[in-house]
């Protein structure tokens, strides 16, 4: 299972380290590193604390901030790094009534205005894919491993420098890497990830693509939306998202869609919708949403054969119709809901059923969720 950063959440970070560097106020990092068992968030979460006390994101559902905070204080007082655990189970020991049954183990690092510092920041603010190496144990120094191959910074042991930048190579080639600590050469090193959003693109700009194209946004997509009626592609209906004017024709050279882009298709017109549809498959798109009932989809796969075109089994298995989780949905806020939902559950490898009555742990994907039940 990948744990996935929110976007918003990571400019809500950059934006919060840049306006406090420009006022000269100190602040601190702090990084989910390890979790063991239950906890609320995931390795890779992150959370900045200024030298008030307050503080930007959050680690937990609000149980763990205000210690870390208070540790963090520390940190940018000395300068020197702390590794922190808390059982989130013990209640004797913290009073906090958390509830969780894990542990987690927390890096507050003050932020010096270092060049690899404001490298990794750039970095996370324009969403690129790189890697950044950082030692817990045995070793000092960061390195940050981009996907271009290019490598800045450097570490105390040269061996050390080496293994962990091979497997940060070895991470950028997954789709979706995960943040995580591993042991390299009698060192521990924590990887931690910035990957692009991921992509949602909306084939059509009617009345029910605005709230989800606003919830997709919201979730920390990059949405697209594409339509043929310019009336409807407008920053005020749209504000958060890319607007593609463009006839189906067009869509080869105007519109994005990858094996690893989420479409959606609600044009609610039958030839829209259908070269719409033939466009998704045609480019293996991870996810193809087909809103409407079943038979309209069939329709519009008989239509395409009729036509000549046959679609890959693989392509076809990712198809999703209906489009959504089973809410009785009925409003276009509810829908949005519904299909956000399932989308969510298809990236993360969930199966978006009912949580009740589920004793182990929910972070992990659905087939390792089944392994552990039977």
């Amino acid at each position: 299972m990948v744990e996935i950063v929110d976007r918003r959440e990571t400019e809500r970070l950059v934006r919060a380290i840049r306006t406090a560097q420009a006022s000269g106020v100190q602040t601190a990092l702090a990084t989910v590193i390890r979790v063991r068992g239950s906890a609320y968030r995931r390795e890779g979460t992150r959370m900045v604390v200024r030298e008030d006390g307050t503080y930007e994101c959050a680690l937990s559902g609000s149980c763990l901030e205000p210690t870390v905070a208070e540790r963090a204080l520390s940190v940018i007082t000395s300068g020197e790094p702390l590794i922190v655990n808390y059982d989130l189970a013990d209640d004797l020991l913290w009073g906090l009534g958390m509830g969780c049954s894990g542990a987690v183990d927390i890096l507050i690092e003050r932020i010096d205005d270092d060049q690899i510092t404001r490298e990794w920041l750039t970095v996370l603010d324009r969403a690129e894919k790189a890697v950044q190496i950082t030692p817990l144990s045995g070793a000092s120094g960061r390195i940050i491993v981009h996907e271009t191959g290019t490598v800045a910074g450097t570490l105390s042991d040269a061996s050390v420098a080496r293994m962990a930048t091979e497997r940060a190579h070895e991470l950028l080639r997954e789709a979706r890497p995960n943040a995580h600590a591993g042991m390299i050469e009698g060192a521990e090193i924590f990887f931690e990830i910035s990957v692009p959003p991921p992509s949602l693109v909306i084939f059509g700009a009617g009345h029910d693509a605005v709230p989800i194209a606003e919830l997709g946004w919201t979730m920390g997509f990059a949405v697209t939306v594409v339509d043929v009626r310019e009336a409807f592609l407008s920053a005020e209906r749209f504000p958060n998202a890319r607007l593609v004017l463009a006839h189906f024709s067009e869509f080869a050279n105007r519109v994005v869609v990858t094996p690893e882009t989420f479409v959606l298709v609600l044009n609610h017109h039958t030839e829209r919708d259908q070269e719409s549809l033939r466009f998704a498959l045609s480019a293996d798109a991870a996810y193809i949403g087909m809103l409407g009932p079943r038979a309209r989809y069939e329709k519009l796969l008989s239509g395409l054969k009729a036509d000549g075109f046959v679609p890959r089994p693989a392509a076809l298995g990712r198809v999703r119709s209906p489009v959504g989780l089973s809410l009785g949905a009925e409003t276009p806020e509810e829908v949005a809901v519904s299909i956000m939902g399932e989308i969510l559950a298809v990236q993360r490898g969930f199966d978006g059923g009912f949580l009740e009555g589920w004793a182990g742990s929910l972070h992990r994907p659905v087939e390792k969720r089944l392994l552990a039940r039977s």
